[in-house]
């Protein structure tokens, strides 16, 4: 039986080491990304390592998923492959044998994760949209010029191909089809 850890901040210039502090692991896994989903390489490498008979160890349910979905499939996957899941802030421990109120707090403990995750999407939109409104927010710098547009605009009407036009200007297809609309 082996410990496995895994933890995850939501950027780069943030300290994860507080969340599995003093456990003894055998193995860890960190991620510095958004937990909107559950596509991040080290969670999927440690998905990967783990075998039956092991304990998955997260700090809280809310750095695993921040979705009622991705977290009740992500412990059931567990589950089923003989690894127990433990949530050292929360204390709890999910065997696959669990009992009727340890799933509820699963499930209200990760409806809790959704709900902030929900708050700081619309938190960020709120801010964007102030930002706007006082013209500090331009959104993103285009990929392309001015002239590269032109440029894209007179390769097409000369009989160039989306993708010849892309490689030419060193962007994606669908920048290019955005520029000709435009």
């Amino acid at each position: 039986m082996s410990v496995i850890g895994y933890q995850r901040v939501s950027s780069v210039g943030q300290n994860e080491e507080r969340q599995l502090n003093g456990i003894e692991i055998d193995e860890l896994f960190t991620d510095k990304a958004s937990g909107k989903d559950t596509n991040r390489p080290q969670l999927k490498e440690a998905l990967r390592y783990v075998r039956k008979g092991d304990v998955f160890v997260v700090h809280s349910m809310d750095r695993l998923a921040r979705n009622i979905v991705d977290l009740r499939t992500t412990v059931a996957d567990l589950n089923g492959r003989g690894v127990a899941v433990k949530f050292v802030k929360e204390n709890l421990e999910f065997t696959g044998e669990d009992s009727p109120m340890a799933n509820l707090l699963l499930n209200m403990l990760g409806a809790v994760a959704e709900f902030e995750r929900s708050l700081i999407n619309e938190r960020q939109r709120e801010g964007i949209a102030i930002a706007k409104a006082q013209g500090k927010y331009k959104g993103r710098k285009s990929a392309l010029s001015a002239e590269q547009v032109a440029q894209a605009k007179e390769m097409k009407a000369s009989g160039s191909a989306v993708t010849a036009i892309a490689k030419a200007l060193g962007v994606s297809r669908p920048t290019v089809y955005r520029a000709l609309e435009s």
